[in-house]
């Protein structure tokens, strides 16, 4: 009987780290001069340049296509198409200084030098070395480097002349080092509420399940 409840506690275990979730929050600003009513909702990709044209791009872009979909977007690869959606990433990692409190070395076995006194009370020079577990000769604080990573998504859409209809912008900042792990959030993020406010700001929360 115990160790059938030992095996029922760890599988609860188990289950409830793999439910988990991590909050992704990401600041959108959208501008838009999106039509109230828009029939053809056919699209192409603008070709991105050929050195940005990677199976990671590739990648991002086909959860753009899905995004798309979900909106009524219908994808046209061999044209014609009435619009023409851009997508560009960026992602740069920017190390931060962290000082924090270092912890209380108390009892570690440090020796310095103490006075004598001799008759009278009277000081009689320097003597051996003593015990003082309160005296650490290392600084109080400690000194580290941590690394966010700034990430930045960017989608247009414009019709066949051109003429910018929405853009998007999707900014985050995470400890998260993959932006694979990171992009889906961000192009859902993106097309949230589409078209979203025109010319406003806010700020999205998705959660990502871990494990």
């Amino acid at each position: 009987m115990k160790r059938l409840i030992m095996m029922t506690a760890a599988a609860a275990m188990a289950l409830l780290l793999g439910g988990c979730a991590t909050t992704i929050r990401s600041d959108v600003t959208t501008f838009h001069q999106w039509p109230a009513q828009i029939e053809d909702k056919s699209y192409v990709f603008e070709a991105p340049p050929a050195m940005d044209n990677t199976l990671e791009y590739q990648s991002y872009q086909n959860l753009v296509r899905g995004q798309l979909a979900q909106l009524g977007f219908r994808e046209a690869p061999a044209g014609p198409a009435a619009l023409k959606v851009g997508m560009r990433f960026t992602t740069t990692d920017v190390p931060v200084r962290v000082v924090e409190p270092a912890m209380p070395m108390y009892g570690y076995p440090y020796y310095r030098m103490g006075p004598r006194f001799g008759p009278r009370g009277r000081w009689a020079g320097w003597y051996h070395p003593f015990y003082d577990p309160f005296w650490s000769p290392f600084p109080a604080y400690e000194v580290s480097i941590q690394h966010q990573y700034r990430r930045e998504l960017q989608v247009s859409i414009k019709d066949a002349g051109d003429k910018r209809l929405f853009d998007v912008t999707v900014h985050n900042m995470s400890r998260e080092l993959s932006t694979p792990v990171v992009m889906p959030a961000l192009v859902q993020s993106a097309f949230a509420g589409f078209p979203g406010p025109n010319g406003g700001v806010r700020q999205v929360e998705l959660q990502r399940k871990n494990g």
